[in-house]
This record gives structure tokens, sequence and C-alpha cells, in this order.
């Protein structure tokens, strides 16, 4: 984890088959009423709170998709005291039990459920919030699904496929008036706190200048046998998996990994799953990233290997009309991160790599092992009202806290939805190869019917949000 900073030259370096929301639900839970096994903390909307939890209260939290990304999610709010996993998700079998037991083990019991639609798991009244890590075409569908059946959510990055998907999981939330945490955390890590309040403080003068780079063409399909259709493994459901995407037929290629990321039925590719991590850090340092009108073009190549086909590399250029420029390129062009650069000098973020400082606001006392005392650093070196920001120590707590609270946490759903649709915007922009202009006030671009019309996604397979 690192940021460097410097001056100048002088720098160093909804399925609807016949029954609707409420019948299922129903349904739902008289199915699997004889199943459950209910935790000893009664959650708060039993008891008539307006989905408000006490403090002395575990909130209770299902985990819907526990692969590696929800997995993880999960193992980090099992080490937390404020909540209790009580029930998870996924359309693997294999995934479901290794969940349970990691689950069981933490709670030192074996009232776990498990689940292969989620739909089950979000009619418990008895959970309060879950963590949604399922696939990018997903997220719209059951983050919808979870915000009107009442629950908050933790749920990872991006809102979805399209812009549209992202419109739709804002609304619910907000809606609803539910709390929602995106998994984008590092803005709960020192590093990037630190470089976005020097670019907020007016430390390094005016903004000028923002670039970002992630990861992309690095990623390759690992995928390398058959492409004919392939028998579905036991305990596998496919059709689950596959939801609201094309109904294609099973073939490995389409699920492993990062193969499913590559594919544009799954995903938006890396311009968009993993650019929304450092376009994030890019609009929360520089505001004028998501509220001003631009003029975006981009060049792209798409990826024709397999049966992966969504954008392999990118270099994209948003032109504001005050003079702002935001650069966004994958990382094999330029250092992955955010730097911003202003009149006086700039500062780069990244999670690895080296720490250097010279000419900067940074006192030279505290360059060395400097994130050893962030917050001593903050204190001193950025006054209060000198473009302080949210501060949020860890991730999946900042999100328990916020849901006794009723407030946002520190990625919160409209953060989210900007970073998410800059890369859809380049993505766009790429596909068509020529510059468009964007309206952040209507989201739609500006006099372009064709690319308006790639502001949404069609589903397939009688889902629908």
């Amino acid at each position: 984890m690192a940021w460097a900073v410097g001056m100048g030259d002088n720098a160093i370096m909804r399925q609807g088959h016949g029954c609707g929301r409420r019948e299922f639900l129903g349904r739902s839970v008289l199915a699997a009423a004889g199943a459950w096994v209910f935790p000893a903390v009664i959650p708060a909307r039993v008891l008539g709170r307006e989905g408000r939890v006490a403090p002395s209260e575990k909130i209770t939290l299902g985990c819907i998709g526990v692969g590696r990304m929800g997995t993880s999610n999960m193992r980090n709010f099992l080490a937390l005291d404020g909540c209790r996993v009580v029930a998870v998700c996924d359309p693997y079998r294999e995934r479901r039990e290794a969940a349970k037991g990691m689950v069981d083990k933490a709670n030192g019991d074996t009232g776990c459920a498990m689940y292969g639609d989620y739909r089950e798991l979000l009619a418990r009244e008895d959970i309060d919030a879950v963590s949604i890590a399922a696939q990018d075409h997903w997220h719209a569908l059951i983050a919808t699904a979870a915000a009107a059946a009442g629950k908050d959510l933790y749920c990872e990055k991006p809102l979805g496929v399209s812009i549209e998907e992202g419109k739709a999981i804002r609304g619910a939330v907000r809606k609803h008036r539910r709390v929602f945490q995106a998994g984008t955390w590092q803005r709960s890590k020192g590093q990037f706190l630190f470089a976005c309040e020097l670019a907020r403080g007016g430390h390094l003068g005016k903004i000028r200048a923002v670039e970002v780079a992630a990861p992309g063409p690095q990623y390759q399909p690992k995928h390398d046998g058959p492409m004919e259709p392939q028998p579905v493994p036991e305990g596998f459901d496919w059709a689950m998996w596959r939801g609201p995407a094309p109904d294609k037929p099973y073939n490995p290629g389409r699920v492993a990994w990062p193969d499913w990321y590559l594919i544009w039925d799954y995903c938006a590719g890396f311009i968009c799953n993993w650019g929304v991590h450092h376009l994030d850090i890019a609009n929360w340092g520089e505001p004028r990233i998501g509220s001003g009108a631009f003029e975006v073009e981009c060049r792209a190549n798409y990826r024709e290997k397999g049966f992966t086909d969504n954008v392999e590399g990118w270099d994209a250029t948003f032109r504001y009309a005050d003079g702002l420029t935001m650069r966004f390129k994958d990382a094999g062009q330029q250092k992955a991160g955010c730097r911003f650069i202003g009149e006086n000098g700039w500062v780069h973020v990244d999670r690895e790599g080296g720490a250097r400082a010279k000419d900067t606001p940074v006192d030279p006392g505290v360059r060395r092992g400097l994130w050893a005392e962030p917050e001593s650093l903050l204190q001193t070196k950025i006054p209060e009202g000198g473009g302080r920001l949210y501060r949020s120590d860890q991730h999946q707590d900042d999100f328990l806290n916020c849901v006794r609270k009723r407030k946002d946490p520190v990625s919160d759903v409209d953060a989210t939805h900007i970073a998410s649709y800059l890369g859809l915007v380049a993505d766009i922009a790429g596909r068509l190869r020529r510059p468009l202009k964007w309206d952040p006030k209507a989201e739609r671009f500006v006099g372009d019917d064709e690319a308006n019309a790639m502001l949404g996604r069609p589903m397939h397979n009688g889902w629908k949000l």
C-alpha cells in the first residue's frame, strides 16, 4: 500500500413465473420454516423500531454469493462482534457447504442455513442485512430485491453491467431507506483518505488533471479446454448462475476465474469492474469528476479468445468545461492507481509500491514509516476544515455502525453509481469509436440516440427488474 507525492519537476517519486413478490415470499417462508434455526438475537425490525438496531444487539446477516470475494467479505464480517451470519446462498453446493462450515465454526453451533436461491434468503424476516457478491450481471436484481425486502446491503461493485442497472439500485436503496455500502474498500484505507484530503483541501493548488489506471490486459482466460457444451457438474445450478444473462449452454470456460470477468454476458470488463476502485478515488478527491458535464473519447480493443469478448485495453480522456481533464488507462500503459495533479504539486496513491516525497505538504520528519501513525499525520498535517473527509477504519465495521445509526457509510450508493458509470461511459465511447458528451444531471448522452440505447441491457430467461 502506498502513496507518493511530489512538486513539479522536483518530484521524486425478478424472475416472474406466475406469482408476485409477496406471494413468493409467503411461500418461501412456509417452505423454509422447518429448516431454519433462528439466532438468539431478535432482529430490530421484529421489535418494531423501524429497522434501528440497538448497540447491544448483533445485526443478523445473510451472505449471497460465497465464492472468492464473497467468502473474503464473509470472513471479515465473522471477525466482527457487531454481527452474526445466519445464512449463506450460492448456486454451487460445495461453496454453500464450505461457507456454512466457516460460519458454524465461528458461531459455535450448526445453525447457519444454506440456500441455492437468494429469494428464499431474502424472505427471512430475521435477517437485517445481506452481503452480496454474486457475478456482476446479478447485482441489480439481487440488490433491488433486497432493498424492497427491507434489508440493508453490503454489495460488491460495480452497480451492475449497465448504467440503468446502477440507477435501479440507487433508486431502490433511496426509496426503501436502506443503508448501502459498496465493496470499494479503498475508502477505508489511510493512504487513499490522505491523498483525497490533500486534493480536496487545496494543498496541491487547484486540481487541473487526474490520472487513473486499473488492471486489464494482464487478466487472461484460463480455460483451454473444448468450447462445446459440457454436462453441468453435480451440485451446480447453472440456470440460477446464468440468471438474466443469455441462455447459453454450460461450459466451464464461462464460469472459470477470471474468465467470467472477461465475458460481456456476465461483466462489463475490468474497465468497470476494476476501474471502479480508482475511479471512485478520483471522484472522492475531486468531486468535479462526477458532478461536471464532460466529453469523453476512448480507444479500446476487445477480447477474442475463447468465450471472452469484453474490453481488454483502453485509453480514455474525459474533458470538462472548466479545463479539468481525467485520463483513464489500463495499467499496462500507466502505473495503477490515481494521481491528482494540482497547480502546486501532485499526489499519487495506489495499493502497493514505494512511498516517496519531496518538497510537499508532508513534513520530512514523518516520511519514514508514514503509515505507522496515519491518525497523527492527518491530525497534524491537515487542519480541521482543510478538506477533511469521512473517516472509516474498517469497511465492514463501518457498514455495521451505519446500519445502527441509519446513515450513509463511506462508500454510499450515490458515489458508487458515479464510479460505476464512469467506466461504463468510457466503454461505450470505446465501442462507438467517437467522442461523446455526458450530462451528469440527466445521466444521458447529449444528442446521441445510439449511445443512449447502450445505457441499458436486456434481461433474459424471464428475469426483470
